[in-house]
């Protein structure tokens, strides 16, 4: 990311990125709200994700070697992820695949299933040139995927064979005649029917649609890029448009709530120190520094069937990092809350009124160095306050690139640097003391002249318009005065 970046700039840099990687982990966190000591119960789930691969599709996402060490770091199970990753797609690929399974064009890419289904045809095809009719075998020690595929290519591929699934990763396979196949076929309890196989190929974006009906508010922390994957990953591929993605994400999730906005917004006020991961924020807001003893503290616990997360830390497991956020969101809205009443918290808050605490932040998420200060989902994004653009013009120093600038400046403090003209070059900070160090030390360089960046002065277009603007005068000028000129006669 670069403090240049407009919201439309940065919302297409990581659209190019999330068109490109795929989703491994997904976590969801909710709770139960109990009227006695404990008030929150939450349930904190973790799925590992793995694009459909059912029929006609093939997946090909980007591995980033540094991504990977830190998942392997943090004890990311990458055999889960690829054996036992729940599927999904969106709208856009559910459709295709209608489409095939209602022409009956259904095909494999991986060598893997051909594989297996070619030794199920096989075994299948020997057996049933000896069987008789309404006689049974069983296919074994199938994956949860090719209990599916193999009865549709058995069923595709041989007329006079029914296939029901029987569970523990068996399908059993029938000898029947064309009369009872067809029978079989319309009957409304076939496993292999269209809809039964599309909603086995949504896999976890069954989940993600009850979540867009039931309209609750979602929580996240730094969430642009899971609200961008979400939307292409469940929903819809991700618009070239900055403002139909937003206007897409609001209409399926009305109340977003960012935990990293909150808790940027509330430093001031409340002492928090600078905090870097969820993990942190989280740390922080339970430490007695912040939670003076509270009686009404929310009290956050997790459930029974949660008992792991309670037992030992997982930190960037998707299901912990949602528990995570769900406890910064609930002790932040009792901060805010406490702050509004001056300290008179009613007895057991509700959660509506913790919503009306959090509600200058509502939809508001965060925007990591940037031209806005955050993305507002239900409105305008907000401008960014920062110091003011410093302008280094180059003297005597031929040939200097951008990569350059940046060193040269890189010992003293961090700034993006971008080209301006042939010899100037912009430099962007998010921090006054950094512009003052670099007017102050760079104050008598021989060669770069650094000085506070003026619109009017050291625009191009401006200067263009200026130049532009000079020569009409000029010219106006000109034929004023010769043509104004009085004439000789003889």
């Amino acid at each position: 990311p670069s403090l240049f970046d407009s919201a439309v700039e940065r919302y297409l840099k990581i659209r190019q990125s999330v068109q490109r990687f795929t989703v491994t982990q997904l976590g969801k966190c909710c709770s139960d709200i109990k009227r006695d000591l404990v008030r929150y119960v939450v349930h904190s789930y973790n799925f590992f994700l793995f694009p459909s691969m059912l029929g006609v599709r093939d997946v090909e996402f980007t591995l980033s070697g540094s991504s990977i060490q830190f998942l392997s770091h943090y004890g990311f199970d990458y055999n889960k992820f690829l054996k036992d990753g729940i599927p999904y797609m969106n709208e856009v690929q559910e459709k295709i695949l209608r489409q095939h399974l209602l022409a009956g064009s259904w095909t494999f890419h991986s060598a893997a299933n051909r594989d297996v289904l070619r030794k199920a045809i096989d075994e299948v095809t020997c057996w049933i040139a000896v069987a008789e009719e309404e006689e049974t075998m069983i296919l074994q020690d199938l994956s949860d995927c090719h209990v599916l595929e193999v009865q549709l290519v058995l069923r595709q591929a041989l007329q006079n064979v029914w296939t029901e699934p029987l569970g523990n990763k068996k399908v059993m396979v029938k000898k029947v005649s064309p009369q009872h196949r067809q029978l079989l076929e319309n009957s409304s309890c076939d496993p292999c029917q269209t809809e039964l196989i599309l909603l086995s190929a949504r896999g976890f974006t069954n989940l993600f649609q009850i979540l867009v009906e039931a309209k609750k508010p979602l929580v996240g922390h730094n969430m642009l890029m899971d609200l961008m994957h979400l939307h292409d990953k469940f929903y819809k591929p991700l618009p070239e448009s900055y403002e139909e993605f937003k206007r897409n994400i609001h209409n399926l999730f009305p109340v977003l709530i960012d935990t990293k906005t909150v808790i940027k917004s509330m430093k001031k006020n409340y002492l928090i120190p600078r905090v870097s991961s969820l993990l942190e924020a989280y740390t922080v807001l339970c430490s007695s520094s912040v939670n003076p003893k509270d009686p009404l503290w929310p009290d956050v616990v997790l459930a029974s069937d949660c008992s792991r997360y309670a037992e030992k830390e997982s930190p960037h497991e998707a299901g912990y990092d949602a528990f995570l956020c769900g406890s910064v969101l609930l002790m932040s809205a009792h901060l805010l809350l406490r702050r509004s009443t001056d300290d008179a918290v009613e007895a057991d808050p509700s959660f509506s009124q913790y919503l009306t605490a959090l509600a200058e932040h509502v939809n508001q998420v965060n925007f990591i160095r940037g031209g806005v200060s955050s993305i507002n989902f239900s409105g305008e994004d907000a401008p960014c306050h920062r110091p003011p653009a410093l302008v280094v013009h180059v003297q005597g120093w031929p040939g200097l690139n951008e990569r350059q600038i940046y060193q040269e400046f890189k010992g003293l403090c961090r700034f993006d640097v971008r080209r301006l003209s042939k010899n100037q070059f912009i430099l962007l900070s998010n921090k006054y003391k950094h512009v003052r160090l670099v007017l102050r030390d760079y104050k008598d360089h021989p060669h770069l002249q650094v000085s506070v960046y003026r619109h009017w002065r050291h625009s191009p277009r401006v200067n263009c318009l200026l130049q532009v603007s000079g020569i009409v005068a000029l010219w106006s000028l000109l034929a004023f005065v010769l043509g104004g000129a009085p004439s000789c006669s003889l």
